[in-house]
């Protein structure tokens, strides 16, 4: 298991800006993060939810010494922000020095719901296989009991083809399982998916 400069804007408070509406049919455009916005990274990450991102979220300090060390954008890592209107999700693409990188998919709660994961996921498919020749396949690992990013898996034709069990610890000391899903240039290529063989071990008797 392995998921232009930039305008000076004025700081608001989440609580004071009015909520959005999330549409399906909404503009998505894909911008590439750059340095210059590592406030608005640190503000985005340390003030929403993020249920099924892993145990905690580091801190606007950490986050912004992550974004000074070029943990964010490098010879292996991308970052994009997905934009409708505002900042409303963010992909970290990583291990792209390998044939199998992974990335991690997150999108603001007011947001959720209308599509844009799907949008997203598929997005950033497309770019990594056109961008990258030599990737053969990518991976994405979601908890189990996330159901959505799983439909959104299915959706874009992305395989099951790992169950790790007690393998993602939440707060509160509860440990999930988590699934691991794939897609395969060829099969993206070809518009076809090719589960893998659950069934390959030879019977033996105990």
């Amino acid at each position: 298991m392995k998921m232009s400069a930039a305008c000076r804007r004025r700081s608001v408070p989440p609580a004071a800006r009015a909520a959005p509406i999330a549409k399906a049919g909404d503009r998505i455009d894909y911008r590439r993060f750059v340095p210059a916005e590592a406030d608005l990274l640190a503000e985005f990450l340390t003030t929403e939810d993020w249920p099924y991102h892993g145990p905690g979220t580091p801190s606007a300090a950490q986050i912004r010494q992550d974004v000074a060390a070029g943990h964010y954008d490098n010879d292996e890592t991308r970052t994009f922000w997905i934009v409708t209107g505002t900042e409303a999700g963010l992909i970290r693409l990583l291990d792209l020095a390998d044939d199998t990188p992974l990335f991690d998919l997150r999108i603001r709660a007011a947001y959720r719901g209308a599509g844009m994961g799907t949008r997203a996921l598929r997005w950033l498919t497309g770019y990594l296989f056109t961008e990258f020749p030599g990737i053969r396949r990518i991976e994405g690992t979601t908890r189990q009991d996330n159901h959505a990013m799983r439909r959104t898996f299915r959706k874009c034709g992305y395989v099951k083809e790992a169950h790790y069990r007690q393998a993602w610890p939440a707060p509160g000391g509860t440990i999930y399982d988590a699934v691991g899903y794939a897609i395969l240039r060829t099969d993206w290529q070809a518009g076809t998916i090719t589960p893998p063989d659950w069934d390959d071990e030879p019977f033996s008797p105990s």
